[in-house]
């Protein structure tokens, strides 16, 4: 029997998640119903995808992780308040567990704001441009791509952008064990001729 607002696709995809990833996806699943009772699901890229006057939040199991983020530019800022944001897709990090997630409060009241924010139209307010400075490629990365040929290759035949994504991720590793580990994954991604969110765009 069906639940109106429910997509039975999502239910297959949290069942054939891991068992790590399942509780974390129902519970973000029974929020965003909570707080926003009139919300569909449906699949998009591949991805638990919740609508309310147009895409609110989607959700995702990888092997390691769950992610889950909000589509509204506007609510950003205040998800990304969490000191886990930027490790992953989406606005909370690399959830690997249940106390991963906000607060139920906060994550309740996240999921209303989105709701309103959609309903009401709310426009994003446009970003101000400046002109992008210059990131030199850090030296404990070139050391890394001196090592690693097919990683340097593939790393010089990036376009500017795919570059800089690069760049930028690295960089803004408060740890050093965080930036160490961003630049293994980004030697190995590398060296498979990969962009850094290759798993996200289309091919």
């Amino acid at each position: 029997m069906s639940v109106p607002g429910r997509d039975p696709r999502v239910d297959v995809y949290i069942a054939e998640a891991r068992p790590f990833a399942r509780p974390i996806l129902r519970r973000l699943r029974t929020f965003v119903h909570r707080g926003c009772p009139g919300v569909s699901e449906t699949l998009k890229w591949r991805m638990p995808t919740f609508e309310y006057h147009g895409i609110l939040a989607t959700m995702a199991a990888f092997r390691g992780h769950c992610s889950f983020g909000f589509w509204h530019p506007s609510m950003r800022p205040s998800a990304a308040e969490d000191p886990k944001a930027g490790e992953a897709m989406g606005q909370f990090g690399r959830i690997r567990t249940l106390a991963d997630l906000p607060a139920a409060a906060v994550l309740m009241a996240l999921v209303r704001r989105a709701a309103r924010v959609n309903r009401d139209g709310t426009k994003a307010a446009p970003k101000p441009r400046h002109p992008r400075t210059h990131i030199p490629v850090p030296a404990d990365l070139r050391a890394g791509l001196e090592r690693a040929p097919r990683a340097r290759a593939s790393f010089e035949a990036l376009a500017p952008g795919r570059r800089r994504e690069y760049l930028e991720w690295i960089v803004a590793a408060k740890r050093p064990e965080t930036r160490q580990r961003r630049i293994a994954r980004a030697l190995e991604q590398l060296a498979s001729g990969r962009s850094l969110h290759w798993k996200y765009q289309r091919s």
